[in-house]
């Protein structure tokens, strides 16, 4: 099949931009590297749109959360990474959360049987030297290709460590040490009847020697190259919070605040029977068969890793059907070196999605991906592109990446109300809300607008 445009990377951003140039009428050329007998350092399978580190798309609340709003927006757009996570949903109180095998497999179904589509498994090493094109190889691009992105943008490469969190076996969980409930007891219609996290609590005793074990783990050595590149705090290992200070874990993915601990019957907890610290894990697929440990992103070597976590309440038999990793991430200067439409300055033929331009998160990488593909659309079809308004979540999220950022401490960025233009004359107490209300009113429009362009 011939193709009007070529898409480099079938990750997130790349399927979402693939399907919706398909949609559209436009023949697509998905190229992807796993598959051709080559791997990236953290993928574990071949599949389109694998989920690397954590199965959650986070929050789905759609009336005061920024990342909610988002999936608001990118289901009205017929996104095809919402319309898998329907399908692969597992239940995670108010988050959207995947079995990530069945929602791999229904993006790749997907595209490989729509007409447009045509998958290669192939390794891109250079920028297309012309047509258009979209790369979107995400924060694991090939050397020999990100060397072409140095050699076109004219930047040096920015980059910073990922790290992913161990997943355990259901099965091992000693649950007489363990129980079910969400934080508060939040519940949504996705929810499991007893609460959607396994929380194994710790005393302060407990709590202390675990904290001293994760500072003196043995953890993976740096290459002379990354000695400096930074964490990303959006996933930072765990590890590196415990360093901050002894108390950070308990103000952070090990709170015990909104959780009743059944198996304390003691008088010492002034606010009930919160634990002094809690480890948290989240289903991680359909069968319920899997479970990951909930910000227990981790740089640990594997050895220490299940040395320490056995000793954990509830999980001294655990067995792993993951440990956690580490990877170095890439992405370019955006706010430098692409225009507002994702194309480079110096070279409008190719855009850049998702998480190499920046943006952080699942479901950032995705919408990014979204608007590329839309923008290639308008510019395939002869139509201008109007960028979505900066009051609404992808506005924000396009507008941080592409300019409003300051490119001399451009870092990525998971979307957050913080980005979009404020609202000074509401209280604190319904300012979300009213983020919320303003957004959809004004994406409404948008799209509204946009559809009304004749094709």
């Amino acid at each position: 099949m011939t193709h009007d445009i070529h898409i480099i990377g079938g990750g997130l951003a790349g399927s979402e931009a693939a399907w919706q140039l398909a949609q559209r009428g436009f023949r697509v050329k998905l190229s992807e590297m796993r598959g051709s007998g080559e791997m990236t350092p953290a993928h574990q399978t071949d599949g389109l749109a694998e989920l690397v580190c954590s199965n959650s798309f986070r929050s789905d609340d759609d009336t005061k959360n920024a990342v909610g709003l988002l999936h608001h927006e990118m289901r009205r757009l017929d996104s095809i990474v919402m319309r898998a996570g329907e399908v692969a949903r597992v239940p995670a109180g108010s988050a959207m959360a995947v079995d990530r095998d069945v929602f791999s497999a229904e993006v790749q179904r997907t595209l490989y049987e729509h007409p447009n589509v045509s998958v290669v498994r192939e390794r891109v090493d250079a920028l297309p030297a012309d047509g258009p094109a979209i790369v979107a190889t995400g924060p694991l691009t090939a050397q020999s290709l990100a060397e072409s992105i140095v050699g076109a943008t004219g930047q040096d490469r920015l980059a910073f460590f990922d790290a992913i969190a161990p997943i355990v076996h259901r099965d091992s969980i000693d649950m007489s040490k363990c129980w079910i409930q969400s934080r508060w007891n939040k519940r949504t219609e996705a929810s499991n009847e007893d609460g959607d996290y396994i929380n194994c609590p710790m005393t302060k005793e407990q709590y202390l020697a675990f904290h001293r074990g994760l500072i003196e783990g043995d953890k993976t050595e740096f290459k002379e190259w990354e000695a400096d590149t930074p964490y990303f705090d959006g996933c930072m290992p765990i590890e590196v919070m415990a360093a901050r200070g002894v108390e950070t874990l308990r103000y952070g993915p090990m709170k015990g605040v909104g959780l009743d601990n059944p198996y304390d019957t003691s008088e010492e907890h002034p606010q009930g029977r919160w634990p002094y610290a809690v480890v948290q894990l989240r289903q991680d697929n359909k069968l319920g068969t899997l479970w990951n440990m909930v910000g227990f992103q981790t740089k640990l070597k594997y050895g220490a890793q299940v040395e320490l976590f056995r000793t954990i309440p509830g999980l001294e038999n655990a067995e792993f059907a993951r440990l956690g990793g580490l990877h170095r991430n890439t992405f370019i200067n955006s706010p430098l070196v692409l225009d507002r439409q994702l194309r480079l300055k110096n070279g409008e033929r190719i855009r850049f999605a998702g998480q190499i331009t920046g943006c952080e998160g699942y479901v950032e990488s995705s919408a990014v991906g979204l608007m590329a593909g839309l923008m290639a659309a308008a510019e395939l079809g002869g139509r201008e592109w109007t960028a979505p308004p900066r009051t609404t979540a992808f506005g924000a999220l396009l507008a941080h990446i592409t300019g409003d950022a300051e490119a001399s401490t451009f870092q990525p960025m998971n979307v957050n109300f913080g980005l979009f233009p404020p609202l000074h004359d509401v209280g604190k107490k319904v300012r979300k809300k009213a983020y919320t209300n303003r957004a959809k009113e004004d994406f409404g429009e948008w799209l509204g607008a946009m559809e009304a362009v004749p094709a």
